[in-house]
């Protein structure tokens, strides 16, 4: 099978189409036959080996100190099932799914998944490349916005609001009741709104931590607004969600919480079955869409990257796999 492989850390140039061996699924694995993935943040910080200092010995411990130990990228895919083992009661064969790889992989026309991972039937109403985008973005908004229970009426500001996450992230706070600031860059607001974003902010214009307007609920996706000013835009009992949290942030988020009625939450999201399939369910009823800035072939993984890194796209960059039969 075709799949993209790198064997270095280094620029999107380490990416190359290569043949490999198609994987074979065991007893409590199904094989998805790929038909898209995308390019997320994670998937360009691991090639390039981008990394909070905090994080960085661990993780290459984890994904190899002088080589990659996973050679093949990519974080979320969207196929249909080409097998599953003895085991698999979930899933047949010809089954249309949308997964998140946590062990990475989904650069490649095969992939092998654990029949109880996060893994459900895709959304009749998007295409393969329009599902693919929905488990990374998915599965970090909901876990962080379900963290702050929203209310109907409150306030809620996306900070980094144009990337995968803030883009399900807009939509599922609006579906909660919320009134929804979206915070990005200016080429990206008529996309905010578009998607329901009630006000848009250009932070080059704008600094949300100056305006004198204050929110029940912050999600940061980027962490790069002061802390101290943004824990100040919070109400009483307000929750500051950090889904890319530094160290020194975590450490004063810890103490935030300790002393004040404001909560910091810092954690690594994790995906179920149930969260993917809550979120089918929002998608099929109409309350969220995907967005998708650009689609590349297989063979153009490392343009993909590159265009990522530019920091330009809005919501997702998706890629397309194709098969020869």
């Amino acid at each position: 099978m075709k799949a993209i492989v790198y064997t270095a850390y280094g620029p999107p140039e380490v990416l190359q189409l290569k043949e490999v061996e198609k994987p074979a699924p065991g007893d409590d694995e199904v094989l998805v036959k790929t038909h898209a993935a995308t390019v997320t943040a994670g998937d360009c910080e691991i090639r390039g080996f981008n990394l909070p200092m905090w994080l960085w010995l661990p993780v290459r411990i984890m994904m190899g100190l002088t080589r990659p130990r996973r050679t093949i990228l990519g974080q979320e895919l969207a196929g249909e099932i080409e097998a599953a083992g003895r085991n698999v009661q979930q899933f047949k064969a010809g089954d249309p799914v949308f997964a998140a790889c946590f062990e990475f992989g989904a650069y490649a026309q095969y992939k092998c998944l654990p029949g109880d991972g996060p893994l459900a039937i895709k959304p009749a109403n998007m295409s393969y490349a329009e599902a693919a985008c929905i488990p990374t973005g998915g599965y970090n908004a909901l876990h962080f916005l379900k963290k702050a229970n929203i209310q109907a009426g409150q306030q809620v500001l996306i900070n980094g609001a144009g990337g995968c996450i803030g883009v399900i992230a807009i939509q599922l706070a609006r579906y909660f009741g919320a009134e929804v600031t979206g915070v990005d860059s200016a080429e990206k607001l008529d996309m905010l709104r578009g998607i329901g974003a009630d006000h848009v902010i250009d932070y080059k214009q704008v600094d949300f931590t100056k305006s004198g307007k204050t929110y029940d609920v912050i999600l940061d996706v980027i962490g790069k607004s002061p802390y101290s000013r943004s824990v100040r835009c919070l109400n009483k009992n307000g929750f500051y969600l950090l889904a890319n949290p530094r160290f020194l942030r975590i450490l004063r988020g810890l103490w935030t919480s300790a002393t004040s009625s404001k909560k910091v939450i810092f954690e690594f999201a994790s995906a179920r079955r149930e969260d993917l399939e809550y979120l089918r369910d929002l998608i099929e009823a109409g309350k969220i869409k995907a967005v998708i800035d650009r689609s590349y072939p297989l063979d153009q993984v490392a343009e993909a990257h590159t265009y990522m890194e530019t920091g330009r796209k809005k919501g997702c960059v998706a890629i397309t796999i194709e098969h020869d039969d």
